[in-house]
């Protein structure tokens, strides 16, 4: 957002901040474009800021990038090949066992817009499994990242994490930079943990691709629909 001369110092911060924010999109397609790793550091030595209960920052991160990326990549893509989607499974639950709405209506409809994007129609079981497979490939991103929790840690440091990501998502934007929160890699936690060490009393909570958006790339079209703030709000005593 353009500054003005009637704006205040503060004007223009909150502004940015503000753009930020309302720039912010789950990206399914970059670049090649490289992200230095003075930059990565430069993120998460921001994000670090986050609100964590009784300041414990339970968080820990493993950024790939390079021959490491591609390792992780080809790992995960073998044991696809080899072993299909169903051998693999996440140690935690993302979403509800019994599916409600809102948010199942929710859920088809972003599914529904994603893949029309992408060209792929109700019943394109192959179009539907080459996009899935994007999820391990960072979605062509230069950069990622793995996100892990101790096993032995509540609910509370899990809030913790979820705001760091956040703050990651944000930073990000600040320096014209792109992401993608993903839940996916959690299913190949068996995979991951050799070729990145890590023990197995950390849960593999997510992955993150980081990168310049392909502003050519259809599927970077979507842009989600959000509920009005009266939907989810309820205000007392102002």
């Amino acid at each position: 957002m353009r500054e003005t001369s009637s704006m205040t110092p503060a004007d223009t911060a909150r502004s940015l901040v503000d753009e930020a924010i309302a720039t912010r999109k789950s990206v399914r397609a970059f670049l090649p474009t490289p992200v230095e790793r003075a930059t990565v550091e430069q993120l998460l030595a921001v994000a670090r800021r986050s609100p964590s209960g009784s300041n414990i920052q339970p968080w820990k991160v493993r950024v790939v990038a390079g021959e490491v990326k591609a390792k992780l990549t080809q790992a995960i893509l073998d044991a696809i090949a080899r072993d299909g989607f169903d051998q693999y499974r996440r140690e935690w639950n993302y979403y509800p066992v019994h599916w409600r709405e809102p948010f199942l209506g929710r859920r088809r409809k972003i599914g529904w817009d994603m893949y029309g994007l992408l060209g792929v129609g109700k019943g394109d079981h192959e179009g539907t499994h080459q996009a899935r497979l994007r999820n391990y490939e960072f979605f062509g991103a230069p950069v990622g990242m793995i996100f892990t929790l101790d096993e032995d840690l509540e609910i509370g440091s899990w809030l913790d994490l979820g705001i760091l990501i956040g703050t990651i998502t944000i930073a990000a934007r600040g320096r014209e930079i792109d992401t993608c929160p993903q839940a996916a890699f959690a299913d190949f936690h068996s995979i991951i943990r050799p070729l990145l060490n890590i023990p197995n009393n950390e849960i593999v909570i997510c992955g993150l691709a980081l990168g310049h958006a392909d502003p050519n790339a259809p599927v970077n079209e979507l842009r989600t629909e959000r509920a009005a703030v009266a939907e989810f709000t309820t205000f007392h005593g102002m």
